[in-house]
């Protein structure tokens, strides 16, 4: 499904060649219009125009291959810092150039038409850099916004074809437009399709986004708003139109999400909030003017564009201005006063095409050929197939390492660099199909192999590669894999205690039922706290325990009639009913579900959907204290008690514990990573801890300014170093 890539990219080539081409046949027609008096019956030259264009040309493909070789030897690190800066400023040209367009479409013709007066009045070689300046503008946004979104696509040939595609289809549109044997409202065009441009720059800015947490430069990498890889297939036809029509991935932070949400909410209105006001501004002038031949002359806001060329080529090709009519006809203006650039230009224009044609190149080539050696010889392709994985890699130095490896087939997957004691020495965590990304790796004396993983295939490694020497500096440790049955152990642990919380919160349901049957809401709602504190000690996470856990601690979000309905059940259903009112007898029957629902967690605590699956272990030491700041901590889950801060309490408990569990496999692979876990845990527990005034807990709207700043401080720095687990003690596809 490579053509899903290269339907964006053939719009932006369309849409981005167009705008060129048009420029060019304003220039072309007006040229032709501004010297037809003096010419006679002699044909003009539009060689300087040509000459300027081919100069614009050449800056765009040298600032491409510039972008290309560049970023090709610097570590994984600094390609992605350099891609998602890029990116970023990739999305501001091209919003300021939408925004451009819509504003300055009806006056393009008249501007260009100056231009080119006062260059044929200057010589061949103003007209040369006339073109040059008016062109090259559209072709260094063009590169830097297709190089952006090649590499956000994730491939390469596909997107290009399309974008190769998209810029033919517009030379062949603006010849047509020029030679006047089609009609277009370019206006119109130029408008619907910026909506589509809009919505791909969104995705091309949260990828640019993505590359700099990755880099380092961005918080939040950890902060993960959804990851469906594990629900969805990569390669499937509707994952490959998404992804490929919006350039939004299976995985984003939250981060991602929410610029891609913001960028669309305020361009898109504003987008077409501008249009509304131009095309007021237009009508209220037409209305106001006294000549009803000369408003009806003027093209509309739509249509400027399309109707400048078209109506250019014409009176050019009438071969006198007197074939306009007499109402659009501008009135004579005074010779321009040449500027010091346009004199000596205008002197030498073969020269000045020279120089605009050749330096482009010539500077590209030295810039590429003044990059490090060492760097570029330190890198080296390698290839996956669907049968083979790195079969062209044989040789290696010790020291930095840089991999690129292109994947050639049509699956996504996983790509290793294992050492000869199966550490992984390095390696890319999804690559997909008709990819290329960088890996980088320090290697020191030793075999070491390739294996590939990818999607629906099996297994391939490559073959065994001896370095040999010494590397300077020493050797980063490599990172055993887990293995499952080092995660059984513990596991089998995590399962026993959390058993033990079911049943001390089985028996707080129980006494809630009892204080209820005795009309004692105030001893109901003590109770409440100690069963709902039980189930954050269990260590529930992102719905880990599926329907069950729905069942005993779901939210009314989402559910047709919210808090009053049928569906809406368990703790919080309960607090709603204690903090709102309810009386104590119409709350037994959401008691009696509850303890329903919590026995049938109990019974189902060690299948695979629950913690049977020791893999999700590493995931909880996260994603428990993440819970508890994205839903007690910003108040989401609160259905009255006001209890966030005993429950975040709780949820540090329970981390502590499978932190506990874990600790030889974590010690074992990042010494240090423990200890700075533990003392960030105790710093957040004592951050809790300070919100308890008189023993009672403060509620987040009654802690105070410096309460809140500790324990968001303390639980954002613990995930921060908490976040490395799951990778840290991630299964390989193997085991």
């Amino acid at each position: 499904m490579t053509w899903a890539d290269a339907v964006p990219n053939f719009l932006i080539g369309l849409r981005e060649g167009l705008e060129a081409g048009l420029v060019v046949s304003i220039l072309l027609a007006a040229l032709r219009k501004t010297a037809a008096p003096e010419t006679a019956n002699h044909r003009v030259s539009s060689a300087p125009v040509w000459l300027g264009v081919l100069g614009a040309v050449m800056v765009a493909g040298s600032f491409a291959a510039v972008l290309t070789f560049s970023t090709s030897v610097l570590s994984s690190r600094a390609q992605e810092a350099v891609g998602g800066l890029l990116s970023v400023l990739a999305v501001g040209l091209v919003t300021g150039m939408v925004f451009w367009m819509r504003r300055t479409a009806a006056s393009l013709s008249a501007q260009l038409r100056g231009e080119v007066q006062r260059a044929v009045a200057m010589g061949a070689g103003a007209l040369t850099i006339t073109a040059f300046l008016a062109v090259g503008r559209e072709g260094l946004e063009t590169t830097l916004f297709l190089w952006t979104a090649v590499r956000a696509s994730g491939s390469t040939a596909a997107p290009l074809m399309g974008a190769a595609l998209g810029l033919a289809a517009a030379v062949v549109l603006c010849w047509l437009l020029y030679r006047r044997a089609v009609r277009l409202n370019v206006g119109v065009f130029f408008n619907r399709t910026a909506i589509a441009l809009i919505v791909i720059a969104a995705g091309v800015l949260s990828y640019g986004l993505g590359d700099l947490q990755d880099a380092g430069l961005l918080p939040g990498q950890r902060w993960i708003a959804f990851d469906l890889t594990a629900h969805v297939d990569p390669n499937s036809w509707w994952v490959s139109i998404v992804t490929g029509a919006t350039e939004l991935a299976t995985k984003m932070t939250v981060l991602q999400v929410v610029a891609w949400l913001a960028y669309l909410a305020v361009v898109i209105p504003t987008f077409v909030h501008a249009g509304r006001t131009a095309a007021a501004a237009r009508a209220a002038a037409a209305g106001a003017s006294a000549a009803p031949a000369v408003a009806t002359a003027t093209p509309s806001a739509t249509s400027a564009a399309g109707e400048a060329v078209q109506s250019a080529a014409g009176s050019a090709a009438a071969g006198s201005p007197a074939s306009e009519p007499a109402a659009t006809r501008p009135a004579r203006q005074p010779e321009p006063v040449p500027r010091r650039w346009e004199r000596l230009a205008g002197r030498r224009p073969w020269a000045v095409a020279g120089v605009l044609v050749v330096a482009p190149a010539v500077a590209a080539a030295a810039a590429i050929v003044a990059l490090p050696a060492a760097s570029a010889s330190a890198t080296t392709a390698v290839t996956v197939t669907g049968t083979g994985c790195a079969k062209d890699w044989s040789a290696a130095t010790t020291g930095p390492q840089t991999f690129t490896v292109a994947n050639q087939s049509s699956k996504a997957g996983e790509v290793n660099l294992d050492n000869a004691a199966g550490a992984v020495a390095a390696e890319i965590e999804t690559l997909g199909p008709a990819t290329t990304a960088g890996m980088t790796a320090t290697l020191g004396p030793g075999s070491y192999t390739f294996r590939c993983y990818l999607s629906g295939l099996a297994a391939t490694t490559s073959a065994t590669v001896q370095v040999t020497g010494k590397a300077a500096g020493g050797t980063p440790a490599a990172i055993k894999p887990v293995t499952v049955q080092e995660l059984t152990g513990p596991n089998q642990k995590y399962q026993a205690y959390a058993a033990g919380e079911l049943r001390a919160l089985a028996s707080a349901v129980a006494r809630i039922k009892t204080d209820l049957q005795h009309g004692s809401l105030g001893a109901a709602k003590t109770d409440w706290l100690a069963a709902q504190l039980g189930w954050e000690k269990v260590g529930a996470s992102y719905d880990s325990f599926g329907d069950d856990g729905t069942a005993v601690d779901g939210l009314p979000d989402g559910l047709v009639n919210g808090v009053s309905d049928k569906d809406f059940t368990g703790l919080h259903r309960l607090e709603y009913g204690l903090w709102h009112g309810q009386s104590a007898a119409s709350l037994v029957p959401v008691v009696n579900v509850l303890a329903r629902d919590v026995a049938t967690v109990q019974k189902n605590l060690t299948s695979d959907d629950l913690t049977g699956d020791p893999t999700n272990l590493p995931i909880r030491v996260h994603e428990i204290l993440e819970d508890a700041l994205r839903d007690h901590l910003s108040g989401i889950d609160d259905q009255g008690s006001g209890d966030a801060y005993p429950e975040t309490y709780a949820d540090s408990q329970v981390t502590r514990v499978v932190l506990s569990e874990l600790a030889p496999l974590i010690t074992a692979r990042a010494p240090k990573l423990l200890p700075t876990a533990q003392a960030q845990l105790s710093s957040l527990q004592t951050a809790l801890l300070a919100t308890r005034v008189h023993a009672q807990w403060t509620s987040l709207s009654s802690a105070s300014l410096a309460m809140r700043q500790q324990v968001d401080g303390a639980i954002g720095a613990l995930l921060e170093t908490l976040s490395s687990v799951p990778d840290l003690l991630e299964v390989p596809p193997t085991h």
